[in-house]
């Protein structure tokens, strides 16, 4: 009995579990939109709000769906991604509607990047002592008064 739940133990665990990020619009509710006729506001309303907008000047609408395996202790795969881009022209019509996958190109890791501090590895008490020498009573607001 021991040994058939060990060897069922090991059987799961090395079921690959999938995992679903993201949406894209399906194809029929892309039909709908009309190029040179849609605006922004009509195609949220038509498949919703993006999951991502346009960084400059509000350029497009980007859908991405993502299909990630995750097998045992190996290191997560992405197995599918799809994107939708909808670019709009200045008056916010759209101008194209464009669909990528995995197939089109490299696998972009979609990551949050943060800009580093200047505090570095300093620690609270050193920046506090370290201010000491540099303190001027000129610097103060209505102090040469």
């Amino acid at each position: 009995m021991v040994a058939f739940l060990a060897c069922l133990t090991a059987i799961t665990a090395c079921t690959p579990i999938f995992r679903n990020h993201g949406y894209v619009p399906p194809a029929d509710e892309l039909a709908e939109i009309k190029v040179g006729t849609d605006t922004r506001d009509s195609v949220t309303e038509a498949i919703g709000a993006p999951g991502i907008s346009g960084v400059v000047n509000d350029s497009g609408f980007y859908y991405v769906r993502s299909r990630v395996r995750h097998y045992g202790p190996k290191r997560p795969e992405v197995v599918s991604r799809e994107l939708v881009a909808i670019s709009f022209d200045q008056r916010g019509v759209v101008r194209n509607i464009e669909r990528f996958g995995l197939e089109d190109g490299l696998v972009i890791p979609l990551e949050r990047r943060v800009t580093e501090s200047s505090v570095g590895d300093t620690g609270f008490l050193r920046q506090l002592l370290g201010n000491i020498g540099n303190f001027n009573p000129a610097n103060i607001p209505g102090a040469s008064e």
